[in-house]
């Protein structure tokens, strides 16, 4: 009889959120103008770094590679749910599914991991400022960013063939506006303990590892400015990572949250919530703080315009 009640999914329905049905307009025109906004504002940084040569820099590098990151992981969800306010069937192939999970999960761990990265970047320029060109090389650049990559789709990987290997008969119908993996995990009819261990393990391995790393290079960062005897001096080294801190700041922030907050009876919404800001409100902020904040991307767009004019 268990047998019989398994049946091959051969596509889900995303419920969205609560109540949208009212108000399904108002949001689809929100997350438009904000996925409009995020591609405008991360094509462009993608395009002015590219261009200025000024910019070639460790730190710009990675910024360039952050932003399409961004670009990737917003883009896997944001098309489709602008897609079923509209539609009345709100569905998603199992395929699909399985795609967009991989993708989302893949690219928002590269993103942490190339954060990290960042804030060693700015820990060798403010800590180790004459060696900061030998130590911050191409090569290393690279290799940052090949082990962020590969940290990435290892742990969006491992998770989506876990959550995917098994058996679906409660339900198609998924409590999210995107495949996530604990809601999926809610339609399943086999033991997902192994599952929970498995995301438990690798999400909080990754968390752990990025973090420590920013918490780490941000300690000797400010034991370094704190060193520093001239007011002049502190507030220009500031300025040399406040941009980053902020963006780091609103992302472990969110995922922090998130977490803190999981079990309580209003746990899905609140993960639906957090998961708007991080997989859709993050991507958009990410270049109006680094181009409102920072006076070399500043300069870098004058001289964009001044060519342009």
């Amino acid at each position: 009889m268990e047998q019989e009640n398994i049946t091959k999914v051969s596509k889900f329905i995303l419920l969205g959120f609560a109540g949208q049905h009212k108000c399904w307009h108002i949001l689809f025109i929100t997350f438009l103008v904000t996925y409009v906004v995020t591609l405008v504002g991360n094509i462009g940084m993608i395009l002015l770094i590219k261009t200025d040569s000024s910019l070639h820099t460790p730190m710009y590098f990675f910024l360039q590679n952050l932003a399409i990151v961004d670009l990737c992981y917003t883009s896997a969800i944001t098309p489709k749910m602008l897609q079923n306010f509209v539609r009345t069937e709100k569905s998603i192939s199992f395929i699909g599914c399985l795609l967009q999970l991989l993708v989302y999960g893949s690219f928002i761990t590269i993103d942490a991991y190339i954060l990290a990265a960042m804030a060693v970047d700015r820990y060798v320029a403010i800590c180790n400022p004459l060696h900061y060109p030998v130590v911050m090389s191409r090569r290393l650049c690279i290799q940052l960013l090949v082990l962020s990559y590969f940290m990435g789709f290892l742990n969006g990987s491992v998770n989506t063939s876990f959550t995917f290997s098994l058996n679906f008969c409660k339900s198609k119908a998924i409590n999210h506006f995107f495949c996530d993996i604990p809601p999926i995990l809610a339609l399943s009819c086999s033991n997902i303990d192994v599952n929970i261990l498995v995301l438990k393990v690798f999400v909080g391995v990754h968390v752990m590892i990025t973090v420590l790393v920013v918490i780490f290079s941000y300690i000797f960062i400010l034991a370094a400015i704190l060193q520093i005897s001239s007011a002049a001096g502190r507030k220009k080294a500031f300025s040399t990572c406040g941009t980053h801190l902020t963006a780091v700041v609103i992302f472990f922030g969110t995922l922090c949250y998130m977490y803190l907050h999981h079990g309580t009876s209003d746990s899905q919404e609140q993960e639906k919530a957090a998961s708007v800001f991080y997989g859709i409100m993050i991507p958009m902020l990410n270049p109006l703080i680094y181009s409102l904040r920072n006076k070399d991307v500043r300069a870098a767009l004058k001289r964009v315009r001044k060519k342009c004019v």
